[in-house]
């Protein structure tokens, strides 16, 4: 690999802007670090370049460990957004700057500076200033002054962002084209996926810090793993369904809101759907449609952009059909996104306000345990303070989910009758009685459960512990669906006896080692390791009371039991969130 990342970690004030990301970028890969403003994409790069000094992990070049090295001897290009070209130079003097602080022979930089501008494709143009330019042509000098002493890697910031859309295609076409012939590995920084399904070879899509998804665009456009991927690159409408037990086909999750006393018993598995506006069919009614039947709406909104047009569908229960005794219509209430094609919109034209049957070519799910939140209280007032929490409303949001509140009496009290399984996460309010609800709620199959105290705040740092093997792949599973919605700092914490001997202590950080590939290889997600000896309560709350701002994921020894042990992390005050996995 010519670009390899460890666990690199940058923090500002005490916030990692960049938070264990680990990368592996092959020899002439392009690849494009794509995300959002503040996502730590450009903080990254900086860090490979060496402008910017990384807080912890390691950054290699080529097999070269460069942490610790001088921007200037890595070896690396660097294109700025604005360009950053000497007002005072002409472009050939742009272009041999590099060459000329390296102390390479007028000759040889003139040849250089030649070859470089017939490959950029402004030839004859030494002379000019920048400001006698545009700025496609500046940023194609920008490329050359950082390709003159021929670095083993290009890393592009936002190169394109100052250029209008014609511009920056034709620039677009002359990198990719320059990568091509010279084969040398690139990275470029974009917050525009249309660039980076246009020039990557893979694409790495970060958010809040961390290092969310790599792949192939057309990997991640059809199956990503994650809501933010699936939204970010391209529109895309998540559904939370319902999978049976009995069968593959997915009906509604119920709908949003509170519901009074004990329901129908239910083990279905919520799940997280993609659909995708073109993957979506519309027509007259259900018995027109060529694909799988998902319901009836109407047509909110109508939008003619051109080539396509776009349409928002307002779903119902209306016409809902049931195979057996699971319904398989939309979710109410919920918006469809849909878009045609020119041919589609000839073969039936639609008008605001119209009925449509609504039907879905690919429907992709999710592989996230975390679905939904459900706040369970015995009381209205207590559900309501807990479903206020700031933390829980803004996770909510960021997951781009529902949060909804089951009131039950009894919630309470584990000898009462059976109470409905709620849909999605099951959050309680942590304290004295918390023990007992988590119980009660596991009894019934349900997991995952966060015990939240109504004062939670964000937390900066998430310890993740399993109690035994059984909960250790769900556990990470949990784990890095949170992560990916929570800009804190995390650790997999390993315990074992005060009197364990060397051998065991060695197989207890192999373990470790284990557990951090297993996360990696399955989950994309990157955790530091640390390993405790003594016992495992002290030592947990012994982590959690170290410092302010503090969450525990929790995997069971055995699932849908708590041990009497652990009623301790559940009942402290002030408290902390737990997540029992």
């Amino acid at each position: 690999m010519s670009i390899t990342l460890d666990q690199v970690t940058k923090q500002y004030q005490g916030n990692p802007v960049v938070n264990d990301v680990s990368l592996a970028v092959a020899e002439g890969e392009f690849f494009v670090l794509l995300g959002p403003s503040g996502s730590g994409k450009s903080t990254l790069l900086r860090a490979i370049a060496g402008l910017t000094a990384a807080d912890h992990g390691r950054i290699t070049l080529f097999g070269r460990d460069v942490t610790q090295v001088s921007a200037r001897e890595r070896e690396v290009g660097f294109v700025f957004q604005n360009y950053a070209l000497f007002r005072h130079m002409t472009v050939g003097e742009n272009i041999e700057f590099a060459l000329r602080v390296r102390r390479v022979k007028p000759a040889e930089r003139a040849r250089r500076r030649k070859e470089l501008l017939d490959l950029i494709g402004l030839p004859g143009m030494d002379d000019r200033l920048p400001t006698q330019l545009s700025g496609g042509q500046q940023q194609r000098v920008a490329v050359a002054r950082a390709l003159a002493h021929k670095p083993k890697v290009l890393l592009l910031d936002e190169p394109f962002g100052a250029l209008d859309a014609k511009i920056r295609e034709e620039l677009r076409r002359t990198i990719r084209s320059v990568q091509r012939e010279l084969g040398i590995t690139t990275i470029l920084v974009t917050h525009d996926q249309e660039e980076a399904f246009a020039l990557g070879d893979r694409l790495g899509v970060m958010n809040l810090g961390r290092l969310l998804e790599t792949g192939r665009p057309t990997e991640l456009y059809t199956r990503p793993a994650t809501r933010f991927v699936a939204t970010f690159l391209g529109a895309a409408n998540l559904l939370l369904r319902r999978e049976a037990r009995s069968g593959s086909d997915l009906a509604p999750a119920r709908a949003e809101g509170e519901t009074d006393g004990p329901l129908q018993d239910r083990r279905d598995q919520e799940v997280v759907a993609m659909l995708r506006p073109e993957e979506a069919e519309l027509a007259p009614d259900r018995d027109a449609l060529l694909t799988a039947f998902l319901g009836y709406g109407h047509v909110e909104e109508l939008q003619f952009t051109g080539a396509l047009e776009r349409l928002r569908i307002r779903m119902g229960t209306e016409g809902a059909a049931r195979s057996g005794d699971s319904e398989t219509s939309a979710m109410p209430p919920v918006w469809i996104d849909v878009s045609r094609t020119q041919p589609e919109q000839r073969a039936f034209p639609l008008a605001s306000g119209q009925r449509v049957a609504v039907g879905t070519r690919r429907i992709h799910v999710l592989p996230t345990p975390l679905s939904s939140f459900t706040v369970c209280a015995e009381s209205r007032d207590s559900a309501a303070r807990l479903m206020e929490n700031p933390w829980l409303v803004d996770l909510t949001i960021r997951m781009q989910t529902r949060l909804s509140a089951q009131v039950e009496p009894l919630v309470a009290d584990a000898g009462a009758s059976p109470v409905v399984a709620p849909a999605g996460v099951a959050v309680v309010t942590a304290g004295p009685d918390c023990p007992a609800r988590v119980r009660r709620l596991l009894a019934r199959g349900v997991t995952p459960v966060l015990c939240l105290p109504e004062d939670a705040a964000p937390p900066s740092r998430v310890i993740v512990h399993f109690a035994g093997q059984v909960a250790r792949r769900s556990t990470l599973a949990v784990t890095a669906s949170l992560l990916r919605h929570v800009p804190a700092e995390a650790v997999f914490l390993g315990i074992l006896p005060g009197d364990s001997s060397e051998r065991t202590r060695t197989a207890g950080l192999r373990q470790l080692l284990d557990v951090r590939s297993e996360a990696q290889a399955g989950h994309g997600l990157d955790v530091r390791t640390e390993l405790r000896l003594g016992e495992r309560i002290e030592e947990l709350l012994r982590e959690l009371e170290a410092q302010p701002g503090q969450m525990l994921i929790l995997g069971l020894p055995e699932p849908g039991s708590l041990p009497d042990s652990f009623e301790a992390l559940l009942t402290q005050s002030p408290g902390w969130p737990v997540l029992l996995a």
